[in-house]
């Protein structure tokens, strides 16, 4: 289904609804700018860690898509485990799996509260900064704390820039996108009230920061369009 959400004024802030699951995929390949390939990217660097008897974990999984994509190319037994606390998202996800037949675990789970096994990937894709500033550390302690030696948590994230101009600057260039996507001025705006103080974007430099503050040894950027970008972080 298209993404017609924003064509009408908003009554509330932005949730994970039915109307949002159901519309989902188009939304994020319309709203994120080059999301397969960042997307490959990560499978890529996800595949490189699996071996039998390895878990994986993706953080708001939403309509499992990348753990669909993982289970169809994998060699080894691995455990994909997708986590998410938006009941109609991870029904989207059940049919998708069902459909395709794709050995993916889905729970309706708290990331925050989960009780994580020793894992060798993590990935969460956008969902970081749905989480508050106060508790995103401690999350992402949790997920190196959860990690083997040398597992790896990759992570895409909207960012933003402390530089005032370039800040906006990246902000129009991103608009231009959407525009080209078939996005009206009225739906842009519709949907930046609906994040307003619901999404919270680090810097590139936050997000390194916060990686090495939480206990991984290495992170950087593998990935970036404008104010959208893809870490990798190693334990």
């Amino acid at each position: 289904m298209n993404d017609k959400i924003f064509t009408k004024p908003i009554k509330k802030q932005f949730e994970f609804d039915e109307e949002v699951a159901a519309v989902f995929d188009d939304m994020l390949s319309r709203s994120v700018p080059f999301y397969k390939e960042s997307q490959k990217i990560t499978e890529f660097f996800a595949m490189k860690h699996l071996e039998d008897g390895s878990i994986m974990y993706d953080l708001g999984s939403s309509t499992a898509s990348l753990l669909i994509n993982i289970s169809k190319k994998l060699k080894c037994k691995a455990t994909l485990v997708g986590l998410d606390n938006s009941e109609a998202m991870l029904e989207q996800a059940r049919r998708k799996c069902h459909a395709l037949g794709a050995d993916v675990e889905l729970e309706n789970a708290d990331i925050l509260e989960y009780d994580y096994k020793k894992a060798d990937v993590f990935v969460s894709n956008y969902t970081l900064q749905f989480i508050r500033p106060l508790v995103r550390e401690e999350l992402v302690k949790k997920i190196a704390l959860s990690l083997n030696k040398d597992g790896i948590f990759i992570f895409s994230e909207k960012v933003i820039s402390h530089h005032s101009k370039l800040n906006k600057d990246l902000i129009e260039c991103y608009y231009d996108f959407k525009k080209e996507q078939g996005y009206s001025e009225f739906e842009i705006s519709q949907k930046r009230e609906a994040l307003e103080n619901v999404l919270v974007p680090y810097s590139e430099e936050e997000n390194i920061a916060m990686a090495k503050n939480c206990g991984f040894s290495h992170c950087e950027v593998v990935f970036r369009w404008a104010n959208f970008a893809t870490f990798i972080a190693i334990k």
